[in-house]
């Protein structure tokens, strides 16, 4: 039964038409990171209902902190999953558990470092990202058990990544939904003075005790011989060519998020001179948790996209890669514009799921529209950065990841507010989504080329 599920599970990648097998991956693999997205949603939507702007503030400026952590789970998550999905595709399935393994074992010892490091110095970094003498107890009860979560949350992205890699999408989709509707359980009963009235740090434990069984159901799917790809210590062998090819795929992907974390904490520093502060902030934190969704549902396209293109690659079948590769530009197109009209269409509404001060909904709403109205641009740049991640021109990649919110969007976040207040806060990132678009636009054709002469260097498998 289990041979026959995994000949099934290759076959999704190596032999159903590349738009089908993109979308039956990419299918549970959205739904559950949505379901990963309830998570943000759920503790502000509760946090909301503290009737405390502050306390929104406090999760406001957690999130480059967040973003952080997200960005270093990325570099081994993507890493699993590019070079398990090669591996499979070269027939190579010693080298896939080794991979696996190894990847798994070095993400826990970086959760470890990053727990310790991060809950020693969690002041100076609130601090650093915009938190304010009034936001700053509430933000540090907040941040404690995040920096707690990153002790499974390193080594359970990576499996994640691992089971998409070899399609087993099913267990992904069960391992994150649960975690998230427990959250939702779990998160009044913590914060709320009939449970045990813990106010913000209760929605943080909660999350972090609904990550830990995500990660328990993930381990029991690989230690209990359920996965094509098996996890076992003898598999553990760490190297310097292995670690190097982790880095080389991971950072563009960890760059994104470090790049979205470095604007999000420029944006609140940005705000912090500016009449109605806190305000802005609070109503920033709502709209950066929104934008997660939207980010969510292009980044599960993506999740399907890549175990495709990845085992096309390295089975060298050229024709399939490249029908992939076009399916995937115009998927990600389609979407973050799908996404832009709803955001754009329900601003106001949505921002009153979370507040109802009128001033906080007026920054919010705006914030919301800016955010999303050159929207596209995030769909092409990280389409492209996850084609180059898969194809190992890295340096490619690198640049790609930096360009939106980082090299384009600095400049303006560092300019705009000090002439315009926060009309330039509005302003700053359609102007650097424009120059996204543009830039990626000339980078299409060689990311086709490349892809083509990396394969014809080793020839195409027959």
């Amino acid at each position: 039964m289990k041979r026959a599920s995994a000949n099934n599970q290759e076959s999704i990648l190596s032999d159903i038409e590349p738009a089908k097998a993109i979308i039956k991956l990419a299918v549970p693999a959205t739904m559950a990171l949505l379901a990963k997205a309830v998570y943000n949603i759920v503790d502000t939507a509760y946090i909301g209902m503290l009737d405390s702007d502050i306390a929104l503030a406090a999760v406001g400026v957690t999130l480059p902190l967040l973003l952080i952590m997200v960005s270093v789970e990325n570099i081994f998550a993507a890493g699993a999953a590019v070079l398990a999905g090669r591996q499979l595709g070269a027939n190579d399935k010693e080298g896939a558990n080794r991979i696996v393994t190894t990847i798994v074992g070095l993400s826990m010892l970086i959760g470890i470092c990053l727990c310790i490091l991060g809950i020693i110095y969690m002041e100076p970094l609130l601090q650093a990202f915009g938190a304010s003498e009034a936001v700053l107890p509430q933000a540090k009860d907040y941040a404690f058990w995040m920096f707690i979560a990153a002790l499974f949350n390193l080594p359970a992205q990576s499996l994640n990544c691992a089971a998409r890699a070899e399609s087993s999408v099913k267990i992904s989709s069960i391992a994150v939904i649960s975690g998230a509707l427990l959250n939702v359980v779990l998160d009044p009963v913590f914060m709320f003075s009939w449970g045990f009235d813990m106010g913000v740090e209760g929605a943080s434990l909660a999350t972090t005790i609904s990550q830990f069984v995500t990660f328990g159901i993930l381990m029991w799917f690989y230690l209990g011989g359920h996965s094509i790809i098996e996890v076992k210590p003898r598999y553990f062998r760490p190297s310097f060519s292995l670690v190097w090819s982790v880095m080389s795929i991971g950072i563009p992907t960890a760059v994104i998020q470090i790049c979205l974390a470095v604007a999000t904490s420029l944006t609140n520093i940005a705000a912090k001179p500016l009449p109605d502060a806190d305000l802005i902030i609070a109503a920033y934190g709502v709209v950066q948790r929104l934008i997660l969704i939207g980010c969510y549902v292009v980044m599960g396209f993506m999740q399907g996209y890549q175990p495709v293109a990845s085992y096309a690659f390295g089975a060298k079948d050229e024709e399939r890669f490249h029908q992939s590769v076009r399916f995937a530009l115009k998927g990600s197109l389609l979407l973050t514009v799908a996404v832009a009209a709803v955001y754009i269409l329900l601003a106001q509404p949505l921002i009153l799921l979370f507040n109802r001060n009128p001033a906080v909904v007026e920054f919010g709403k705006w914030l919301l529209i800016s955010q999303v109205a050159v929207y596209p641009a995030f769909g092409l740049c990280y389409m492209m950065t996850i084609t180059f991640q898969t194809i190992g021109a890295s340096k490619m990649g690198l640049l790609l990841s930096m360009i939106r919110q980082g090299v384009f969007y600095i400049p303006f976040i560092l300019f705009l507010p000090r002439v315009f207040g926060v009309s330039g806060i509005y302003f700053s990132q359609p102007a650097a989504d424009v120059l996204t678009i543009l830039l990626c636009v000339l980078l299409i054709k060689p990311m086709k080329k490349t892809a083509s002469k990396m394969m014809d260097k080793t020839g195409k498998r027959t």
